[in-house]
């Protein structure tokens, strides 16, 4: 039997347009907010259209010492050329691109997941210091 955790992909994100690219401090002061910006295509841009798209980006933070990650930010991307019926004007697109503002007060990885409508599931993470 398959497990979600085996069709996760993840990959080089300079070579690889499907990957989230997670922009982060390596190191952060305890308990004073700092950005985190997770994105999909940084280096080889990603179509974003209706028949291929990102459709989502989620964000978590695994302390250090801990099994059970803490979902940082959730953002859905639904706009893919997409028109309102009366209007004549170009198309509405939303890219994959998503912020988050946080602090943590432990050392711990940022992760994140990101899901393409035709290539599944992709992965990545990075190490954060709190000092």
């Amino acid at each position: 039997m398959k497990k979600i955790s085996d069709v996760f992909k993840n990959d080089d994100w300079k070579t690889e347009k499907h990957v989230p690219v997670i922009e982060a401090p390596e190191t952060v002061k305890p308990n004073e907010y700092f950005q985190v910006t997770v994105s999909v295509g940084k280096e080889i841009p990603h179509p974003n259209t209706v028949p291929h798209h990102i459709r989502w980006i989620s964000l978590y933070f695994l302390p250090e010492g801990s099994s059970v990650p803490v979902q940082v930010s959730f953002s859905e991307f639904t706009a893919h050329g997409d028109q309102a019926p009366d209007d004549d004007a170009k198309g509405v697109y939303t890219g994959s691109c998503a912020v988050a503002k946080l602090k943590i007060d432990g050392s711990g990885t940022l992760m994140a997941s990101s899901y393409c409508n035709i290539h599944g599931l992709w992965q990545s993470s990075t190490a954060i210091s709190c000092a």
